[in-house]
């Protein structure tokens, strides 16, 4: 009778112990199909007859909001005050430990949660593959996620040497003034009210209207959506999810789809691809490789949807730096097989690893731009110049243009000719787009003795056209021959091995 009173006893306390879990346990969103099928209670396969409805929906209950209370009074605190207050805090706490215990018993009484929270706790104690991969059958709240990669956990690279105290990996500063320059102390003291500003704006909305993405109801109401783009990539093409730690501390969300066993060339290659300000890997431009073929991975901003913290330059900086770590040193991607893919805003992290990972393969920005400053001046007022300059500068500094010159490798640009975003005017004046300013500072660079001026002035009359036939008829009159520039240009590439810039175009080489 002991014996069966102690088994009773450990039955009582293991019964306890998962209604815990079932109530401090984190959302579950989906459970995917496996070979068309979901697996249901504890390791049952799905059987016909049971309901899939929970696939589409939520299947804990909406945590619920906080109730906020104002007393009429302002005057001083009495005992006879405290009392009522006394009880209305713990009527509210019984409430809300009552919608707990209820959220615990309606998870404790779904077999699909009871599964799903066995295995996660399983994976917490045991980190194997075996685990993660039963694990990575359920879509729940990422925050419970454990992390699969840290910025640090194969690199060479030694964490002093970043100066992880300053923010994290290096970026493009501005060249530091003379001495004869530095303010004084009075100068310092007048500047202070404009940096405060600046940093206020910056903080506040400025970093909202850059990355709208990152903004909780902009989530919130696209929910549903990222959850079906979720199940497609790991349904459909055997996505595989990860937690990527970055040096700052913040948790990466990507998703990576393997094609390198399909035996097309395509597949060995891995492209990266930056969302634009308001997009997200589960229904950004992801797609596009994945249609070509390639093996893909995809991330989300800082502060958007499973990735913490904020999108600031040096966060996204970081972000992207264990992006290319985990793809290099965990999936045994080389940096030759590597091409970064880039939408619109996503150009900023995009150029920043061509600069720091020389050796990827190529860059393909689509609908990007030179300088954020000329953007952001489009859609503020005249009178605040010098305030979104300033703060543009200090805070949300995107140097696409600045970045890619220190890239040796190919580039292809995409110029999106109705643009209403990377215009400064209009969608229709193409002029206008900022993509040509990019293009036209990476010729510089490049071409310095071919971008004379009379060659950017060409260049830029070339690139005002919206047609076709427009574009032709600049080529004839500057008595262009397409096939004899890019015959020039491939025997001076043969016989010359320098990196950019390149001496061609002068006498010598064209004579």
């Amino acid at each position: 009778m002991e014996a069966g009173g102690e088994g009773l006893m450990r039955r009582w306390i293991r019964g306890f112990g998962l209604l815990y879990l079932c109530i401090r346990g984190p959302r579950l969103y989906r459970v995917y199909r496996v070979n068309g099928r979901a697996a249901i209670g504890r390791g049952r396969p799905l059987q016909e007859g049971d309901s899939e409805s929970s696939w589409a929906s939520f299947l804990s209950t909406k945590s619920f909001g906080e109730t906020h209370r104002q007393h009429p009074g302002m005057g001083y605190v009495t005992p006879g005050r405290l009392i009522p207050l006394a009880q209305y805090g713990l009527t509210l706490m019984f409430l809300l430990a009552g919608i707990a215990c209820l959220r615990g018993l309606g998870r404790w009484s779904n077999p699909q949660y009871i599964q799903f929270i066995s295995i996660l706790q399983r994976t917490k104690m045991d980190d194997c593959p075996e685990n993660k991969k039963m694990l990575s059958n359920f879509n729940f709240d990422f925050r419970s996620w454990p992390v699969d990669f840290r910025w640090d956990e194969a690199s060479s690279k030694d964490p002093k040497s970043l100066g992880l105290a300053g923010g994290g990996v290096p970026l493009l500063k501005a060249e530091p003034r003379t001495r004869g320059a530095a303010d004084g102390f009075f100068q310092r003291v007048q500047k202070l009210p404009c940096q405060i500003i600046s940093y206020v704006v910056a903080h506040s909305f400025g970093r909202r209207m850059l990355y709208p993405g990152s903004v909780y109801l902009l989530q919130k109401a696209l929910m549903p959506m990222l959850l079906q783009g979720q199940a497609r990539l790991v349904e459909e093409y055997n996505g595989k999810r990860a937690k990527l730690l970055a040096c700052d501390g913040n948790e990466i969300d990507t998703m990576f789809v393997d094609r390198r066993s399909s035996g097309e060339h395509t597949g060995a290659k891995l492209v990266i691809c930056c969302e634009g300000n308001a997009g997200f890997y589960e229904v950004g431009c992801i797609s596009t490789p994945l249609d070509a073929g390639y093996s893909v991975l995809g991330w989300n901003h800082p502060g958007f949807a499973g990735s913490t913290g904020v999108p600031f330059p040096q966060n996204e900086a970081n972000a992207m730096d264990a992006v290319v770590q985990y793809a290099v040193y965990q999936l045994g991607f080389k940096l030759q097989d590597i091409i970064v893919y880039a939408w619109s805003i996503g150009g900023f992290t995009a150029t920043w690893a061509a600069m720091s990972y020389p050796d990827i393969s190529a860059v393909v920005l689509d609908a990007s731009f030179d300088d954020i400053v000329p953007l952001a001046l489009k859609v503020m007022p005249e009178s605040w110049r010098g305030l979104v300059t300033r703060t543009v500068r200090k805070y949300l500094n995107l140097n696409n243009a600045e970045q890619l010159c220190r890239y040796q490798g190919p580039v292809l640009l995409i110029r999106r000719t109705k643009d209403e975003i990377i215009t400064t005017t209009n969608p229709e004046d193409v002029a206008s787009n900022r993509g040509n300013d990019l293009l036209l500072i990476v010729l510089q660079q490049r071409f310095p003795n071919v971008m004379t001026e009379d060659g950017r002035h060409a260049v830029r009359v070339w690139l005002s056209t919206s047609t076709p036939e427009d574009a032709d008829s600049v080529l004839s009159q500057y008595g262009v021959e397409e096939d004899w520039c890019l015959s020039v240009l491939k025997s001076y590439k043969a016989e010359n091995l320098e990196q950019y810039p390149w001496s061609v175009g002068t006498f010598a080489h064209i004579g």
